[in-house]
């Protein structure tokens, strides 16, 4: 019985700012929830039920499949874990295979010496049985298995999404310091957007978030973007059953939205980077690309849509001291042009956000990379209400 009818416990790994949110994708797909781990959510299911999760996931970085548990406290016991495993239910000594892992033991100094372990005892397995193993190597296009070995605790599993479903397959090129599509499809979901107003994203940059912003405001799901996942190269995979389920998904696809996206940068060649994106997501004409300072953003009035700005906060890319005018010139913009919208800043320095000169109704924290963020929410008041200072 291959792995497609077969169930076993899969582990959707996520960063952990983002398990909250990828929880909520999850049981938004009536996927019932069996664990909620620190970096990471288990449920039960196929690998058919991993491709679906793979195909939807938007706040997810890996779907892993488990083959084996046991205990295992030196590199030789994990060997004997790794080549008891019927390798052959899953690819065959023509295939390629790669290893990825996470590991705390005391025995293992180099996580590559763990990787190297598993990979002679799937090349011994196939040996001894076909007399021809399988290729291997680093690349993560075709068999991925993931090792997860803990002090004495290890679990084998195969990687079905292969390079990480983090990655939505539409950004061809990166520009500078992108916010990774996870992040910005979790910021936006955070916001609360409503996809029948606007979404504006001055400093769009290469235009991560305008993207995932007319994904999901017109349900166009991943897996309708990127093609190739690590589960078409495991026994027991059918094609047709993957076209069918992208022909359903697309079927759900908006062709438009009440308003365009407006995505603004100061530097043509951000924007260029941006379209290029935009147009391998199949959403180019979602959204108005427009150069200018972020300050002269076309903002319609008397809307209450979103407005989002991932400015630079000296950690990697600009200078402290010269953001501070760059954060009071933010808030100026806020008071100015986008009374009524939800205003929102993502930023990894706190001092600098201060500068903006509001008092956030929301302070929600995410990680970019290993640098801890601040998601600052703004209520940017119309009419007759005012704006509440920052009086701190």
């Amino acid at each position: 019985m291959s792995i497609f009818e077969q169930s076993s416990d899969i582990l959707i790994t996520c960063a952990p700012d983002l398990s909250e949110l990828t929880g909520r994708e999850i049981n938004n797909l009536a996927i019932p929830i069996k664990q909620i781990l620190p970096h990471g959510i288990v449920v039960e299911g196929t690998a058919q039920t991993a491709m679906y999760l793979c195909m939807h996931l938007r706040t997810a970085n890996k779907v892993l499949f488990l083959l084996k548990e046991a205990k295992a406290a030196t590199p030789d016991d994990l060997y004997r874990v790794a080549k008891n495993i019927p390798w052959d239910n899953f690819f065959d000594n023509t295939s390629y295979f790669s290893i990825d892992s996470f590991v705390q033991n005391s025995t293992i100094r180099d996580t590559r010496f763990a990787n190297v372990k598993c990979k002679d005892a799937i090349a011994d397995y196939f040996v001894e049985k076909t007399t021809k193993r399988p290729d291997s190597g680093p690349l993560r296009d075709k068999v991925v298995i993931f090792i997860y070995w803990r002090e004495n605790d290890l679990s084998i599993y195969l990687d079905l999404s292969g390079e990480p479903i983090s990655r939505h397959g539409y950004r061809l090129n990166p520009w500078k310091a992108p916010m990774a599509e996870t992040l910005a499809a979790g910021v936006i979901i955070t916001s609360e957007w409503n996809p029948t107003t606007p979404f504006i994203n001055p400093m769009c940059g290469s235009g991560t978030l305008a993207i995932e912003a007319a994904l999901i405001g017109t349900h166009k799901i991943p897996g309708l973007v990127r093609e190739d996942y690590a589960f078409q190269h495991i026994h027991g995979y059918v094609a047709e059953t993957w076209k069918t389920m992208r022909e359903m998904a697309q079927q759900k696809v908006l062709p438009a939205l009440p308003f365009k996206i407006i995505a603004s940068d100061h530097d043509q060649r951000a924007l260029d980077a941006a379209k290029v994106n935009a147009e391998k997501a199949g959403v180019d004409h979602l959204i108005d690309f427009v150069l200018s300072d972020f300050q002269d953003t076309p903002v319609e009035e008397n809307q209450a849509g979103v407005v989002i700005l991932n400015p630079e906060y000296g950690e990697r890319l600009g200078d402290e001291e010269s953001l501070v005018l760059t954060y009071k010139e933010i808030g100026d913009f806020f008071k100015q042009k986008c009374g009524g919208y939800k205003g929102f800043v993502f930023t990894g320095n706190l001092e600098l956000a201060k500068r903006i000169g509001l008092k956030p109704k929301r302070k929600i924290k995410f990680f970019s990379a290993k640098i801890e963020c601040r998601l600052m929410q703004y209520e940017l008041y119309s009419g007759t209400k005012r704006v509440v200072f920052k009086t701190e």
